[in-house]
């Protein structure tokens, strides 16, 4: 059985049924346990300390396909910013 396979037996309360099927991977996420007003940061310190956490997201790269694939305007998202995400969409064009 894979990790992630392994992981969904456990009791996954704190992730409604929709997350998880929206976003599997959300469950290895870094930021899972973190307070989520910090990935919609109303200072730099605080995009920062954001962007911190993600360094260290064994998902990130899901987390930054899904927040492109779904046009994420708002919030850190697979370690970028909104307008890290909004250059990259327009690259991507």
């Amino acid at each position: 059985m894979t990790t992630m396979e392994d992981a969904l037996e456990y009791d996954l309360g704190f992730l409604d049924a929709p997350v998880l099927a929206e976003r599997p991977w959300a469950v290895f996420a870094a930021c899972r346990d973190a307070d989520s007003d910090l990935f919609f940061p109303a200072t730099k310190a605080m995009e920062r300390q954001a962007l911190g956490v993600c360094e260290t997201c064994p998902v990130v790269d899901d987390c930054l396909a899904f927040a492109l694939d779904t046009r994420e305007r708002f919030g850190v998202w697979g370690a970028t910013t909104e307008q890290q995400r909004k250059r990259l969409l327009r690259e991507l064009a």
